[in-house]
C-alpha cells in the first residue's frame, strides 16, 4: 500500500477522475508492479479487501481467476463501482473463470444497471466467440426497447453488443444498423482522429470494411 501511495501522480488522478476512477496511479507503472509480483492469490485477496481502487486494480492483475468461487465473484462485482475496477474484473477475471456463463445469466437482468452492464459485456463476448444458444434477435429486441433510455454504463454495454451483432452476423447487420440509426445513441460522441466512433452504424461499417 505504501508503494502504491508513492506512485500517486496528480496528473494521472485528474485524468482518472474524469472517467469516474478515484486513484492517481499511472496504469503502466501499476502493471510493472504486477509483473514483478507475478501471480499471488492470497495477496490479491488482501489487496481487494482494502477497498482502495489502485490496490484492487493491482489485485486483479496478480490474482488467479479460477481460484474465485462464483459467489466471491458476484460479491466483488457488486462492490466494484469504479469503472476501471469493474472493467478489469469482468475482462481479466470473470471471463477466464469457469463461472462466467452462470454469472452472465445472473447479472444480465439485474435491477442494478451497473451489475446488468457486466452481464451485457459477457453477452457481447459470447456474441463474438460462442453465439450458439444465444437469441440474437431477442437481444436486438431488448436493445431496441431499452438502450435509448438506459443509464450510461448499461447503455454503453448494450451499444457494444449491438455493434458486435452487426459486425459478426451478416444476416442481422442491416437490422443492427437500422436500430443504431434510429436510436442515435452516441451519434455525437466526440471521437479523436484515427479512432472509430462508438456510434454503432459507423462502428459496424468500419469493422466490416477492415475484415474485408
Amino acid at each position: 500500500m505504501a508503494e502504491l501511495a508513492a506512485l500517486e501522480d496528480p496528473k494521472a488522478r485528474a485524468v482518472n477522475e474524469k472517467h469516474g476512477d478515484d486513484h492517481g496511479v499511472n496504469l503502466s507503472r501499476l502493471r510493472a508492479v504486477a509483473k514483478r509480483l507475478k501471480t499471488q492469490q492470497d495477496l490479491a485477496v488482501e489487496l481487494w479487501a482494502t477497498g482502495d481502487t489502485a490496490a484492487r486494480l493491482l489485485a486483479l492483475l496478480i490474482c488467479r481467476p479460477k481460484a474465485f468461487t462464483r459467489d466471491e465473484l458476484d460479491t466483488m462485482l457488486r462492490e466494484a463501482y469504479r469503472p476501471k475496477v469493474h472493467d478489469w474484473l469482468v475482462n481479466y477475471v470473470v471471463k477466464k473463470s469457469t463461472h462466467a456463463e452462470d454469472l452472465r445469466a445472473t447479472w444480465f437482468g439485474d435491477p442494478d444497471p451497473v451489475v446488468a452492464s457486466a452481464g451485457w459485456a459477457l453477452t457481447t463476448d459470447r456474441v463474438a466467440k460462442k453465439p450458439e444458444g444465444l437469441d440474437l434477435d431477442g437481444l436486438l429486441d431488448t436493445i431496441d426497447a431499452e438502450m435509448k433510455g438506459a443509464p450510461e454504463r448499461l447503455q454503453w454495454a448494450q451499444n457494444h453488443c449491438l455493434a458486435q451483432i452487426g459486425i459478426e452476423h451478416p444476416s442481422l447487420r442491416a437490422r443492427a444498423i437500422e436500430i443504431g440509426e434510429r436510436l442515435e445513441v452516441l451519434k455525437d460522441y466526440p471521437t479523436p482522429p484515427n479512432c472509430t466512433s462508438p456510434f454503432a452504424p459507423t462502428w459496424i461499417n468500419e469493422m466490416v470494411r477492415r475484415q474485408q
